[in-house]
C-alpha cells in the first residue's frame, strides 16, 4: 500500500466514521444517499481525545477506510479504538476475501440453505412469525451475511419478515444489519439468480 497517495486527512476519518456509525445505528440516516455529510465540524474533532485513532486509520487505509469502518461496523465493533488494532484488521480481511469470492460464497451458501428446506420460497418465509430459514442460518453463522444481502437483492424477502416478525429483542439488530449492509454489496444479479435455480432444480 502506498501511503502517500493513499493516506486520508484524520477529520475526513473522523467524518466517514460518524456516517457509517449513523448508517449502521439508526433507521433514519442512508450514508450513501447523503454522501456521508453528517453534522460535525472540525473544531469539535480536534477536543476529542481520540482523534488520534482517525489520523492512524485515514493514513494506513486511505481510499479503502470506507470498506474498513464497514467490515467493523457490521461485526458490531462500534468504537474506533475497538477497530483500531489485530481484531479491527482480521474483519477487514474476512470482509475483502469474501467479497472477492462472493460468486463461490453464495454458491456454497445456497447449496446448504437448499438441503435444509424443501423449495426456494420456504427458504425465505415466516412460518408462524418465526425467522426465516434464511437467518436461522446466518445467526447460527453456517452461511455469510453477504448470502442473506443478496438474498434479500434479488427477493426482497426482508420487507416482508419485516412486516410478520413481532419479536423485538433480536430481530431489530439483525434486520437493520441486513438493510443496512445492501448498499456495500455489489453482485452480478443475472449470475446470482442461475446458481439459485440450479440449485433448486436438480
Amino acid at each position: 500500500m502506498n501511503l502517500a497517495l493513499n493516506k486520508m486527512d484524520p477529520f475526513e476519518s473522523y467524518k466517514l466514521y460518524n456516517a457509517l456509525k449513523l448508517h449502521f445505528e439508526t433507521d433514519g440516516y442512508d450514508a450513501v444517499k447523503y454522501r456521508y455529510k453528517t453534522r460535525v465540524n472540525a473544531q469539535s474533532f480536534f477536543k476529542r481525545r481520540d482523534k488520534y485513532f482517525f489520523a492512524k486509520l485515514g493514513k494506513s487505509y486511505g481510499k479503502d477506510l470506507i470498506k474498513y469502518y464497514v467490515s467493523n461496523f457490521i461485526k458490531d465493533v462500534k468504537y474506533v479504538g475497538d477497530m483500531l488494532g489485530p481484531d479491527g484488521e482480521t474483519n477487514y480481511n474476512d470482509m475483502i476475501k469474501v467479497h472477492e469470492s462472493l460468486t463461490y460464497r453464495f454458491k456454497n451458501d445456497i447449496n446448504k440453505l437448499s438441503s435444509m428446506v424443501n423449495s426456494f420460497d420456504e427458504m425465505l418465509e415466516c412460518q408462524d412469525s418465526e425467522y426465516p430459514v434464511v437467518i436461522t442460518a446466518f445467526m447460527q453463522e453456517e452461511i455469510c451475511l453477504e448470502t442473506v444481502v443478496i438474498l434479500h437483492k434479488l427477493t426482497r424477502f426482508m420487507d416482508r419478515a419485516d412486516k410478520q416478525i413481532t419479536e423485538t429483542i433480536m430481530w431489530p439488530d439483525v434486520s437493520r444489519k441486513v438493510h443496512k449492509y445492501d448498499p456495500f454489496v455489489s453482485i452480478d444479479r443475472d449470475k446470482m439468480i442461475k446458481i439459485v435455480k440450479k440449485s433448486f432444480t436438480n
